[in-house]
């Protein structure tokens, strides 16, 4: 049984200190799951004792037992002990002695999955609609998943042919390009969007709003600039305050549709959504595009994640092989290049097929106006 610190005056429960701190500093959501999450499990390994209890002896048990017994990956253990590390600094207010001690979970050396413009071209031929959409702006552009998901109307500029990520990794916002392969199957999904936000509006169905602009501009969720670029086809009811909210579209439904897209352009690379971002990158490189360039579209802090890129090229079709001039090069025929092709444009799958935008009426699971 967790035992409540010694006190005169009764606090609040130890997670939702946990949480309350996190969103004083305004963590992602994401980052609030993994440290109660970690929080949780290290108070469970220990029979549920207070972490006022304990100190670094039991907190180098756990992240020992998660590396020899559980066998996690390196970052994994690294993300739980941050978890820990913030328990203690930030909401106890304890400091530790170094945790030395900790056998840590080797991390590997790994280069990332980068596919070719070809795959490229394979894998969003086997898409439609929406997901197509997204998929091809992870590529035009380098976002990440979330980044693409969180978009809204007003971050889209048409004319100058431009981004606007706001509050990505790390709270920092970003401008980066926009293809012009994509920009006229941009406006007619936000046409589509502009009709379901006319929907909306009839039923008072707002949307989620960043930290406190809600309270201070009380009409911003039903206006236009703060609609999702891509949204929920459903909506959801806010606890408490019983207001009805539109969702910006999962993040989970790029990610199956990219997946069957992989498997039916038979592909045997492990490619996910973020592998669009790392060809992106590669790609421009390979243009000869600066890395500095690369690294403010991608929204780096460190040019050395960049320069990660410049190492795949390097073991890439770059190098030409002494096999090719060597002895069997007769037998076995000279190898030709592999052909290039543009990012966008006439080699585009946008371009060859025409991108469907949704029907006028809203999708079958989302809430249809009331009638007369």
């Amino acid at each position: 049984m967790l035992a409540p610190p010694p006190s005169g005056s009764p606090q609040p429960r130890l997670l939702d200190r946990v949480r309350g701190a996190i969103r004083a500093r305004h963590y992602s959501r994401h980052t609030e799951r993994a440290y109660v999450y970690w929080i949780l499990h290290f108070l469970r390994f220990h029979g549920m004792r207070h972490p006022l209890q304990m100190g670094a002896p039991e907190i180098s048990a756990f992240l020992t037992a998660l590396a020899v017994q559980e066998r996690v990956a390196a970052s994994t253990q690294n993300q739980a002990c941050s978890a820990i590390l913030f328990l203690y600094r930030a909401v106890l207010e304890r400091n530790l002695p170094s945790l030395a001690h900790v056998v840590r979970a080797k991390r590997p050396k790994r280069v990332p999955i980068v596919l070719s413009k070809n795959e490229v071209r394979q894998v969003l031929n086997h898409m439609r609609g929406v997901p197509l959409l997204m998929a091809s702006l992870l590529y035009g552009s380098g976002l990440r998943l979330a980044e693409c998901a969180r978009l809204r109307i007003r971050d889209v500029d048409l004319e100058l042919g431009q981004l606007t990520v706001r509050d990505g990794k790390g709270q920092k916002d970003r401008v980066t390009i926009l293809p012009k392969g994509l920009a006229d199957p941009l406006r007619r999904h936000v046409a589509w969007v502009e009709r379901l936000h006319q929907q909306d509006l009839r039923r008072g169905v707002g949307v989620e709003l960043p930290t406190a602009l809600a309270r201070s501009h009380p009409a911003a969720p039903h206006e236009w600039g703060w609609r999702w670029l891509f949204p929920a086809s459903g909506t959801y009811v806010v606890r408490g305050a019983g207001e009805q909210r539109r969702h910006h579209l999962h993040e989970t439904v790029l990610q199956r549709r990219l997946r069957s897209a992989v498997q039916a352009a038979q592909l045997t690379k492990s490619a996910s959504c973020h592998s669009l971002r790392h060809s992106f990158a590669t790609h421009l490189l390979e243009a000869g595009y600066d890395i500095r360039t690369i690294q403010d579209l991608l929204g780096h802090a460190d040019v050395q994640t960049t320069m990660l890129y410049t190492h795949v090229l390097a073991r890439g079709g770059s190098v030409r092989s002494p096999f090719d001039n060597g002895p069997m090069a007769s037998e076995a025929g000279p190898v030709a290049p592999p052909a290039r092709t543009g990012l966008d444009g006439a080699t585009s799958p946008l371009a060859q097929r025409r991108y469907q935008a949704p029907s006028s009426a809203p999708p079958a699971s989302a809430p249809k106006p009331p009638s007369d």
